[in-house]
């Protein structure tokens, strides 16, 4: 039983590690004929550049997508009674999907939609906390990265004082956000970083 548990587990993080990988912003910007994020910007295929470029409706489909990355990936674990830490474990697996793209030769974004996903499947007070953190910093300082390493640092308090069964996971992907946001926190200390 615990081997078939297991083998389930290592083929739904599979299947979510494809799932995180599909590349959102590439899709609807390529759909909407707004050109490839990827060569503007910030070059990063996330919602926040597709933004900076300048269509609302495209950064919000693809906040969208990414959101819906990790629910899925986790609402497809909930289904086959996966248990809460091997779930937890798929948004791990969707959320580097996101960030090393199988489809974007291992580059992707930065992931902060896909954990939010992840986590609002996982415990909707623990995902709703995170919004709330990421949405106040960002309507306060207009600064995406700030908003996201705010959201990150959090997470593991949250985590612990919500949900503590998925603390372990939950701190991983949050040094996963602080990983790729590492340039952006240089920026942030330096005071260099451009506001939306």
């Amino acid at each position: 039983m615990i081997a078939a548990d297991a083998f389930t587990t290592l083929t739904v993080m599979l299947a979510a590690y494809l799932l995180g990988s599909i590349p959102t912003a590439i899709l609807v910007c390529h759909s909407m004929g707004i050109g490839d994020p990827r060569q503007q910007g910030s070059g990063n295929p996330g919602a926040t550049n597709v933004l900076r470029m300048g269509n609302r409706p495209a950064a919000l489909l693809t906040l969208t997508g990414d959101l819906s990355k990790g629910m899925l990936a986790v609402w497809i674990a909930q289904r086959l009674d996966l248990g809460l830490f091997n779930q937890a474990l798929v948004g791990i697996s969707a959320l580097i999907g996101h960030v090393w793209s199988i489809f974007l030769r291992f580059r992707g974004g930065k992931g902060v939609a896909t954990m939010l996903g992840s986590c609002l499947l996982l415990d909707y007070r623990l995902g709703l906390a995170l919004c709330a953190i990421w949405l106040s910093l960002l309507a306060v300082r207009r600064t995406s990265s700030l908003a996201a390493v705010g959201m990150a640092l959090a997470s593991p308090i949250f985590s612990w004082q919500l949900t503590p069964q998925v603390l372990l996971p939950v701190a991983i992907m949050s040094c996963l956000l602080l990983a790729t946001h590492h340039q952006n926190i240089r920026k942030l200390w330096k005071g260099s970083e451009s506001p939306l």
